[in-house]
């Protein structure tokens, strides 16, 4: 069988022809175009939308389509000249408010234009590629009315005269503004940008341009910025009010330009009112403005920081090399804190704690407190002074805390560190010995400070001094407690320091009284009867007493140091003694003789012995008396030796020569621990390595590490190599 075949059913066109009005579209059109102005005349109330609706409907149904797009295109074209006439013969300010009249009806119209032809709108113009109805009504009011040659000219001057009559503050109508720039966006960017945007910054260029120079010439740095941030605020609100929001980075650069970044250069060294000057006089709101102004201008915020780090190390390098500020340590040191705390202070609250400033003027304090090579010595002699007095106001440990804080800030731009450690140690050792601190937290918390920012090995032989003070207390408690014998025997203290640990040198053991000797000796026995193989030295030099003086019927406590009571001891048994008498008999060295001589006889007040020929300078041959008028208000008087505060310029160099001898084996370590991981290196790489491996303790000289290569090479721990001399081979 077949199967059935499926019939597919066919839609053929009717066999009778379908007859159109020959007049249809003419008749259509006049209707619409008898709508279209009735609605340009405000009369649309009494249009039926839906017939016209209709109407447009058939006449595209009925392939009537381009046609119909290029009359309502004439219409629409006839329409907008009459309109046009009417913004020309517009005077004055009523010539926006016109136009402006004119744009609200034809965009009212065009809206209901194209409701009418919506059919076409959403069939015809797809497909034919034509320009929808609302947006090609758009096209023709821009050419017909806005780009006409009486009105564009004359719209694009009347805008601009606006804004600057704005600018010189004469109050504008902003919302005829608004509305006229709105029209320019609708009817695209291209004719905002074209038509307004670009002259709009041409002009505001010349205007900037013509008044930063008139400013510049009559202002201030401080007052031509304040005049700057103003204008860029009123561009900022004047855009947000009646422009494209796009338009705010432009104009905001073109005042950038014009008022800043051509001017830049002038502003910051204006004379006494340019950067520097703001810097000298804590101008903090006027260097706010500048660093917050020229954050939007090329290179603005690298110059002022290369111009403060100028600056600063200008008036640093004057602060460290002048000799008057060298003469007193402490306040050479209070005054570099100062410096510290201003500038902290701008780049915390001016430049927004920017780190680029901080690092910048990290850089130039460094450069500067480096230029004194006697920078280590007075920061540990300013750290010696207010942890022995204590900081002046200070109410708590907190207040101390704080100046150690910013003391280990300049601690830190030390290249020396090291140096700095050997005055520390000393004058640790001082204020320990002397029982001379006025807080042993504040002590332990700058070893902790010490530790953290350079380690255990720096802190190592500070820490077991304090445990030397602890030992030599358990000592003299053992001591005491085992020494039987008569109670007038006079009471010692000492403290056992051990060797390494504490900055002590050799010097000659001056001759005690007999009431000392005797109990020192006794002490002696015991210390070393508990401790085989131990050696105990007297350090005189570091010691101080306490003794009971008579002067005619007055009492007095004096307290002296070791030398200065082996000298009035001696006056136990005479009245007048010359100078080389007591030398002879005290054995005290000549140095610190005339030191020890010269407090207790020329420091008025504390002058228990009189001198002959009463002069400041002790020479040998004077001669010293008791002087039993010698009076106080105080019971206990203090008698200090006289000494200087600073290192002499022997005792600098003795210092200096210590510190070359000890960086010498950290040297030597360093070049060998290289060495060891590299096998064979080049010279300039070592010297490099070394330098990058020490510069947290100092900086060493490439001559010295030439120098302690050399001393390796001799010791057989490097070799050069055959072919090539700067090369260095390891040597297992």
């Amino acid at each position: 069988m077949n199967p059935q075949r499926k019939r597919i059913p066919k839609i053929e066109p009717f066999k009778h022809r379908v007859e159109v009005d020959p007049k249809f579209f003419d008749k259509s059109w006049k209707k619409l175009d008898d709508a279209i102005r009735e609605i340009y005349n405000h009369n649309a109330s009494g249009l039926s939308f839906e017939e016209l609706y209709r109407t447009a409907y058939n006449m595209v149904l009925h392939k009537h389509g381009g046609r119909l797009y290029d009359k309502l295109a004439e219409n629409l074209k006839g329409h907008l000249r009459e309109m046009g006439k009417l913004v020309e013969a517009a005077q004055g300010g009523l010539f926006l408010e016109e136009l402006q009249r004119r744009w609200a009806d034809h965009i009212k119209a065009l809206q209901m234009i194209r409701d009418i032809l919506m059919y076409m709108d959403r069939t015809f113009i797809p497909s034919s590629k034509k320009t929808p109805v609302f947006e090609h009504g758009l096209e023709l009011w821009r050419d017909i009315v806005v780009r006409s040659p009486k009105i564009h000219g004359r719209l694009v001057d009347t805008l601009l005269e606006l804004i600057h009559r704005e600018r010189m503050g004469e109050m504008i109508n902003r919302g005829l503004m608004r509305n006229t720039t709105k029209m320019l966006m609708e009817l695209g960017s291209s004719v905002y940008q074209d038509d307004f945007e670009r002259p709009f910054l041409e002009v505001s260029a010349s205007f900037y341009s013509g008044e930063s120079q008139q400013c510049i010439e009559r202002c201030d740095c401080g007052e031509y910025l304040k005049n700057a941030e103003k204008r860029l605020a009123e561009e900022s609100e004047r855009v947000s009010l009646y422009m494209d929001a796009k338009t705010a980075d432009k104009i905001a650069n073109v005042v950038d330009k014009e008022m800043l970044s051509n001017h830049m250069q002038r502003l910051f060294v204006m004379e006494n009112s340019g950067l520097v000057n703001m810097l000298i006089n804590d101008k903090h709101e006027d260097l706010t403005r500048m660093y917050d102004l020229f954050k939007r201008v090329p290179d603005g915020h690298s110059t002022i920081r290369s111009l403060m780090a100028s600056h600063v190390k200008e008036t640093g390098k004057i602060l460290v090399t002048d000799p008057e500020r060298l003469r007193d340590p402490v306040d050479f040191v209070q005054r570099l804190l100062n410096e510290k705390d201003k500038y902290d202070e701008i780049v915390s609250v001016s430049f927004s704690n920017d780190k680029t400033f901080q690092n910048a003027l990290n850089a130039s304090f460094e450069y500067f407190i480096n230029l004194n090579n006697r920078s280590p010595e007075f920061i540990s002699l300013y750290v010696d002074d207010k942890l022995r007095k204590g900081v002046k106001g200070a109410a708590n440990e907190e207040d101390i805390e704080t100046v150690l804080d910013k003391v280990m800030m300049l601690f830190r731009y030390l290249q020396e560190k090291d140096v700095f450690e050997k005055y520390y140690k000393q004058h640790l050792a001082k204020r320990l010995l002397s029982g001379k601190t006025s807080s042993d937290e504040a002590e332990r918390n700058m070893l902790v400070k010490l530790k953290t920012e350079c380690g255990y090995q720096f802190t190592s032989k500070l820490e077991s001094m304090f445990t030397d003070l602890r030992t030599s207390q358990d000592t003299m408690q053992s001591f005491y407690a085992n020494l039987a014998g008569d109670a007038d025997v006079p009471t010692i203290s000492v403290q056992i320091l051990t060797t390494g640990s504490w900055p002590t040198q050799p010097c000659a053991t001056c001759n005690l009284p007999p009431e000392i000797l005797g109990v020192s000796e006794q002490f002696r026995a015991h210390y070393l009867g508990t401790h085989n193989g131990r050696r105990l030295t007297w350090q005189t030099n570091m010691g101080n007493a306490d003794i009971k003086a008579t002067f005619g019927e007055r009492k007095h406590e004096l307290n002296v140091s070791t030398y200065q009571m082996c000298v009035l001891m001696l006056f136990n048994s005479t009245d007048s003694l010359t100078y080389k008498e007591i030398e002879q008999a005290t054995a005290i060295p000549p140095v610190d003789l005339k030191r020890c001589l010269q407090s207790l006889a020329c420091v008025k007040g504390k002058n228990v012995l009189r001198k002959e020929p009463m002069s400041k300078d002790i020479s040998d041959s004077d001669a010293f008396h008791f002087n039993d008028k010698f009076s106080s208000k105080l019971v206990k008087v203090k008698i200090g030796t006289v000494v200087a505060q600073k290192e002499s310029e022997p005792e600098k160099q003795e210092t200096r020569h210590r510190v070359e001898e000890d960086r010498k084996p950290q040297i030597e370590a360093a070049i060998v621990r290289i060495m060891k991981s590299r096998r064979v290196l080049d010279h300039n790489s070592i010297v490099t390595e070394v330098t990058k491996q020490l510069q947290a303790r100092f900086l060493p000289n490439p001559v010295v590490i030439k120098k302690r290569i050399e001393s390796l090479i001799e010791r057989e721990f490097l070799e050069r190599d055959k072919v090539d001399r700067k090369l260095y081979r390891y040597l297992a």
